[in-house]
């Protein structure tokens, strides 16, 4: 049996007036449960209503008829890039149907230790969609002033962790990690219990892009991860989860497996997902940590060449060859690492030393199987994200919601809509706590706020692709921001509605 949601008595819902009626759509509210058909009422940005409704005595300044289409929340981006101050509307997630983004990741967030005012700046310019933040661990670490150092300072540690309770007490919803970057990669585990203690004490959560992806070195990363968040008592999730090279799904099983063993022992344990099989990041991945800072490039190029043109051979080999990785920044946009190699008429390692670098470019690299990605997929602890953004040449960053529906629900059915939507909506608000601040979002209930996307699932498709990778979804009706309509009858209205989200400060030693 269904249970419609009533928000009032029949009596005083028909003596007010409100903005918008979305009248017979198929409600899927974000917490799993089977669709149902109900009405709409929206107020201002508030959902105040949530079943039957007559028409004939309702006084409301908008109706739209779904019948026939799905009214969701709006999806919530659980790892997401983007710089709002620079490209504000997020017009690439709006047409997916995304209205909430989730920044601060792999380590990085905003260059600046009062995080409040980068909140108020952002907000003032209004994004097209709403945004939550976390703070980088490597940002802290510059910030402080320990950066590219391998040693650190009881006095280091205490400042670091200072630095992230301030964030979090502005509103910051956790702690991201890059341990496969620098200087996140320089951090050993006091350190990274330090700066997770904070996090845990105000409730909040640890995303990391973890130390390797790698199928022989993921076992290894993951524990690192756990066992940050058991000693922290802070709740950790992984971020765009994947096995490198990994093509078998038992391979999947393992690692849940293992993050189930660690449930068992009281950790909260998430993760999220992007629905692709090529990654997307810096060369420097391919480079081994003893070319990265502290240590100079060029000084080891000049001393140790021949053993960096062997590692690069190697691990090139190993993620599927030069025609695996195809660059995504000039000058090479477009071009496989094996046809610059050609174009240039040299080795491709010779390519990556001298005329690349460790930072001269980005890539989407082939290196994970469809098997693996979609057993990841289809567990209950693992939300959908894009790990993309408006500038990133890799179609993740236009596609990943969209994709969602067209290839896992419609065609081939690994998901249901229910499911893909709670993966979409509910989990990620709910793990993130998206769900339990001033302005709820995530679910369509009485008093959550009115993100909302209007659809009808056979109609949506990712357009982009890797060769265009910057091509908008379709098939979105409707999309709602805090109530205001940023999509109208699939066209983009200009108006942009977005809000900076904050975490209530639950300071667990106040």
């Amino acid at each position: 049996m269904i249970m419609m949601l009533i928000s009032c008595g029949d009596n005083a819902l028909y003596q007010d007036t409100y903005d918008i009626l979305i009248r017979g759509g198929e409600i899927i509210d974000g917490t799993g449960s089977r669709a149902y058909k109900a009405d709409l009422l929206i107020k201002e940005n508030m959902i105040v209503h949530v079943g039957k409704v007559d028409i004939e005595k309702i006084d409301a300044r908008e109706i739209i008829d779904a019948a026939g289409k799905v009214v969701a929340p709006g999806f919530i981006d659980a790892h997401a890039h983007g710089d709002p101050l620079t490209t504000p509307g997020f017009e690439n997630f709006l047409a997916m149907g995304v209205t909430t983004i989730t920044l601060g990741q792999d380590g990085s967030s905003p260059m600046t230790g009062n995080i409040s005012e980068w909140m108020d700046e952002v907000d003032h310019i209004q994004p097209g969609v709403n945004i939550g933040i976390f703070v980088g661990h490597g940002t802290v670490r510059r910030l402080t002033g320990v950066d590219y150092r391998t040693e650190v300072s009881t006095d280091d540690l205490d400042r670091m962790a200072q630095l992230v309770d301030i964030a979090m007490e502005a509103g910051c919803f956790g702690l991201s990690t890059g341990l496969e970057y620098e200087p996140g990669s320089l951090a050993g585990m006091d350190e990274l219990v330090a700066i997770a203690k904070p996090v845990g004490r105000h409730g909040g959560l640890v995303m990391s892009h973890m130390r390797s992806e790698d199928d022989d070195k993921i076992e290894s990363a993951l524990e690192e991860l756990l066992t940050q968040g058991l000693k922290a008592d802070c709740p950790v999730q992984v971020s765009h989860i994947k096995i490198t090279y990994g093509k078998d799904a038992s391979r999947a099983e393992d690692i849940l497996a293992q993050m189930e063993a660690a449930r068992e022992k009281g950790l909260r344990v998430m993760a999220d997902l992007y629905p692709y099989t090529a990654s997307y990041t810096g060369i420097g991945i391919v480079f081994p940590d003893w070319v990265k800072p502290p240590y100079e490039y060029e000084k080891v190029v000049k001393t140790r060449r021949d053993e960096l043109a062997d590692y690069l051979r190697n691990r090139i080999a190993l993620r599927n060859g030069p025609e695996a990785t195809l660059f995504g920044t000039e000058p090479w946009v477009g071009m496989t690492l094996a046809e610059v190699a050609e174009q240039l008429n040299k080795p491709f390692e010779d390519v990556l030393i001298d005329d690349i670098g460790l930072r001269g470019a980005s890539a989407a690299y082939f290196v994970m199987h469809d098997d693996v990605m979609e057993r990841f997929m289809i567990d209950p602890y693992v939300m959908i994200c894009s790990d993309g953004s408006p500038t990133m040449h890799h179609p993740r960053g236009y596609g990943s919601f969209a994709r969602i529906i067209r290839k896992y629900v419609n065609e081939k059915n690994l998901l249901t809509l229910e499911e893909a939507i709670h993966k979409m909506t509910g989990l990620t608000a709910s793990t993130i706590g998206y769900d339990a601040i001033d302005n709820p979002r995530g679910f369509i209930k009485p008093d959550f706020i009115a993100d909302l996307v209007i659809f009808d699932p056979d109609a949506v498709r990712d357009t982009a692709v890797y060769e265009e990778p910057n091509r908008l979804a379709e098939g979105f009706d409707y999309v709602f921001v805090n109530g205001i309509a940023a999509i109208e009858d699939g066209v983009f209205t200009g108006k942009r509605g977005g809000v900076v989200l904050k975490k209530r400060s639950i300071n667990n030693n106040k």
